[in-house]
């Protein structure tokens, strides 16, 4: 039975039915020298608990997008949400795929899987200082071309009432381009123009609400947003390693909180953990992003995540019909591998969260397959890598499940 193939390639996945969009962020920063901020996977090689099941892997690979897509849909997840980035010298500019930071997981791995109709994908675009944002002109001139022809198009983006949705992060840099909500919501409605031109009816903007801060409702729908989300829940303890029953009342209670004040127009968030030890070094510091010290750790166990997500997925259920929490539900991570927050593969926790999300959300009507790459003969995804030495290296994760 030894270096016997057992499959040719990746089996074909077996969706399980959910009633909503399950849509987890996913940051694609694993292709060797794509991040630029961090060095990926050899950051890592002190944290083996964070080793993905599949081992460290080349994310432009389009084998490995289908392993992911395969371990996502057996589970509920249907909705990959990519973090799209421009490059800051492309502003203004027409963009092409090398204008873009992480473009490989969906121009390389993504559009070339084979299972990729299976899972949809939508964009977040990000605005954070060291990468491209736009402005009036740009957006329709060079994004909306771009987006529509490279995205929307494609059979698997997620278009809802054939409307392309667009998550927008960091409303705070567009603030220094839009002067006010009104010239933001003419952009936003040129762009909705655009597509309705492109053979869709329209465009939906979702607003990420900045973490910890709560937006103003009014404004927000101003400044043309359709719907509202975040990229974490939003919990943030006082001190490290607080009890979990507390980080399960404390997401909830946010979570309501944002639904009273905007019933119709919040997406739920559910964050798993937080754990951004591999970040707390002088060389992120010297990036400017000291902001990492400052975060304290906590854990919810696979068990306490289903819990969690159990009692949101309640508080989303009871919403007026048409409310976007009933429509969407967001898990935070995928793939946050080294700023400490996700729930694909790993040696640390195995499929744990995985199972979570499929018990809540899915009617249980399929049988996950839980054989491994290494199961099956089929390695190995890791061409650019350095192959860690765990020798005499102890679980760096404060809690064990």
């Amino acid at each position: 039975m030894y270096n016997i193939k057992l499959e040719n390639y990746v089996p074909k996945p077996k969706p399980a039915t959910t009633d909503r969009i399950v849509a987890a962020h996913y940051y694609a920063a694993w292709k060797k020298g794509a991040a630029g901020l961090h060095e990926g996977f050899d950051d890592l090689h002190n944290y083996p608990e964070r080793t993905p099941l599949m081992g460290y892997y080349d994310e432009e690979n389009p084998t490995v997008a289908d392993w992911e897509i395969k371990w996502a849909v057996e589970h509920g997840i249907n909705c990959f949400i990519h973090c799209w980035y421009r490059k800051l010298d492309n502003m203004g500019k027409p963009v092409t795929k090398d204008d873009l930071r992480c473009g490989h997981g969906l121009h390389e791995a993504l559009f070339n899987a084979r299972y990729q109709k299976l899972m949809k994908f939508a964009l977040m675009f990000e605005n954070d200082n060291k990468w491209g944002t736009t402005d009036a002109v740009d957006i329709v001139e060079n994004l909306m071309p771009f987006w529509t022809e490279n995205y929307f198009k494609r059979e698997n983006y997620l278009i809802l009432d054939n409307k392309p949705v667009m998550f927008i992060y960091n409303q705070p840099r567009l603030d220094e381009v839009f002067k006010n909500p009104e010239e933001q919501k003419l952009a936003f409605d040129a762009c909705r123009q655009y597509a309705k031109n492109a053979g869709f009816s329209g465009m939906y903007f979702g607003l990420c609400d900045p973490p910890h801060e709560k937006v103003v409702v009014d404004e927000s729908i101003a400044r043309g947003y359709d719907f509202r989300f975040g990229y974490v829940s939003g919990y943030a303890p006082d001190e490290d390693m607080p009890d979990e029953e507390e980080v399960i009342n404390a997401q909830c209670e946010i979570l309501n909180e944002y639904l009273e004040s905007d019933p119709m127009r919040r997406v739920a968030t559910a964050s798993c953990f937080w754990d951004c030890a591999p970040r707390l070094t002088e060389r992120w510091a010297e990036r400017g992003y000291d902001v990492y010290r400052e975060l304290k750790t906590w854990y919810l166990s696979p068990d306490n995540f289903r819990c969690l997500i159990h009692r949101m997925k309640k508080m989303t259920d009871v919403l007026p019909d048409g409310a976007w929490g009933k429509r969407i539900f967001m898990i935070d991570n995928w793939n946050e591998w080294d700023e400490g927050h996700y729930i694909a593969p790993s040696h640390g926790f195995g499929f744990k969260y995985l199972q979570a999300i499929r018990e809540v959300f899915t009617k249980h009507d399929n049988l996950p397959d839980y054989r491994t790459p290494q199961d099956l003969g089929l390695l190995n995804y890791n061409k650019s890598w350095k192959i860690p030495d765990f020798s005499g290296i102890t679980d760096k994760r404060p809690m064990k499940y």
